[in-house]
């Protein structure tokens, strides 16, 4: 790498100063497309505005998953893909002098649980105590246009990158990566990659993360008026008994000697969620059919097929116990490999240099027990993931929200990196 001019150095802090509120713009608009599962189209759009407003011409992405089916980063899908391509746009320099960059973020976001205990509406931003709230707000469109407003800094100084920078914006982070995975297929490989996913609520950069396997147990009952109730089999109470047996499951995969050592002292890394419960008919009724939903963490030294195959085992024990009750098992959504990031590489050194140039701070190394797109990179692609984003908090919580001046720090930090890392030319 070579060193960054002082002068274009400068030239490009204070874009990113001047840039401030055109950012914070772009993430109220971005936060008010409630872009959960399957309405990602209205956020897509408006990440193909942004990249026209910087003379980016938008590329549309399928997820066709007969295309991705044999991959290995593959994941059963919940729904179709028609209506919400993943879009991407492409940075050509007239001469390729530096190295390669991919600049990647999803636009999909959790379902914002019960939106009467929010202070204010989750899709209508609002701005408190220097942090902005809203569903996505953190994870991850701040970071999504801390992204685009790096770029638009270089643009402001007078400089445009001297090697192809891509822009991705994918769906389905939250529940498959399968949008990760198109993007990444379908677009020539770059030298390094940049993901501002959201630290824990302070700075960091990932440097591990753990699998995930989604898994969905359906029960079959015997439904029977409540007054015969012995007599019926509860589909409700047969799931609560199955959904139990993962305790102990859980229990084991946290056990010092299973745990990689990139957790070390990292409390509880493997967890096992029930997030959904849907059943019943009448409160005073039997209830014939439940559905339990769940989320097990997959620890480094395992691997997704080996879990989903412990899934297997744990509902046909539990089954057995069960003689009267029809249990099916299905697996649809995550179906994730562990991780770890090269900590040592040098779009990561780099990263955590110019973070520790324009805050002041240190990116500290996050081993986190959740996931991101970064593992397709590194897993399926050998290419070194950066990931790095602002102070988000209460993200998958009630009242999500963002610090600006972390944003703005993030911006600035991937502006320097993008210069030094990609080189610059006059534009």
């Amino acid at each position: 790498m070579m060193p960054l001019d002082p002068g274009a150095r400068r030239s490009i802090l204070d874009a990113c100063a001047a840039l401030e509120t055109r950012s914070v713009s772009r993430l109220e608009t971005l936060v008010r497309h409630a872009s959960t599962l399957g309405n990602e189209a209205g956020a897509l759009d408006e990440m193909a505005r942004n990249y026209e407003a910087l003379d980016l011409a938008p590329i549309r992405i399928p997820t066709v998953p007969d295309r991705l089916r044999d991959h290995p980063g593959f994941s059963p899908p919940l729904i179709p893909y028609d209506g919400r391509d993943n879009v991407a746009a492409i940075h050509t320099p007239r001469g390729s002098t530096g190295r390669s960059l991919a600049l990647q973020g999803h636009v999909d976001v959790v379902p914002e649980g019960a939106a009467d205990l929010w202070l204010t509406p989750p899709y209508e931003p609002s701005i408190r105590d220097g942090r902005i709230y809203g569903r996505g707000a953190g994870d991850m469109k701040a970071g999504i246009v801390s992204a685009l407003t790096a770029f638009e800094a270089l643009r402001l100084a007078g400089l445009q990158p001297a090697a192809p920078v891509q822009m991705q914006a994918v769906i389905e982070e939250e529940c498959t990566g399968n949008g990760a995975l198109a993007t990444m297929l379908a677009l020539p490989k770059t030298d390094a990659v940049v993901i501002p996913e959201p630290g824990p609520g302070l700075a960091a950069m990932y440097s591990a993360e753990v699998g995930v396997v989604w898994a969905w147990v359906t029960v079959t009952g015997r439904p029977v008026h409540v007054r015969d109730m012995h007599a019926g089999v509860n589909a409700i109470e047969a799931c609560m008994r199955i959904a139990a047996r993962f305790k102990d499951y859980e229990m084991e995969a946290n056990r010092a000697e299973r745990v990689h050592a990139s957790f070390r002292g990292v409390n509880h890394p493997v967890n096992v969620n029930i997030g959904t419960l849907e059943g019943g008919e009448w409160n005073s009724s039997v209830p014939t059919r439940a559905k339990l939903g769940l989320r097990v963490g997959v620890m480094m030294g395992n691997t997704a097929a080996a879990v989903r195959a412990d899934i297997e085992g744990i509902v046909a024990e539990a089954a057995k116990d069960l003689p009267n009750a029809k249990v099916r098992l299905d697996f649809h959504g995550f179906m994730a490999d562990p991780c770890v990031f090269d900590m040592d590489s040098e779009i990561c050194r780099l990263a955590k240099r110019c973070y520790a140039e324009v805050s002041g701070g240190d990116l500290r190394d996050y081993p986190a027990t959740g996931l991101t797109d970064g593992r397709h990179f590194e897993l399926y692609q050998d290419t070194r993931v950066a990931c790095f984003g602002p102070d988000a908090t209460e993200i998958h919580g009630i009242d999500e929200s963002v610090g600006l001046d972390s944003v703005h720090a993030i911006t600035r930090s991937i502006a320097l990196l993008m210069a030094e890392w990609c080189g610059v030319e006059r534009r």
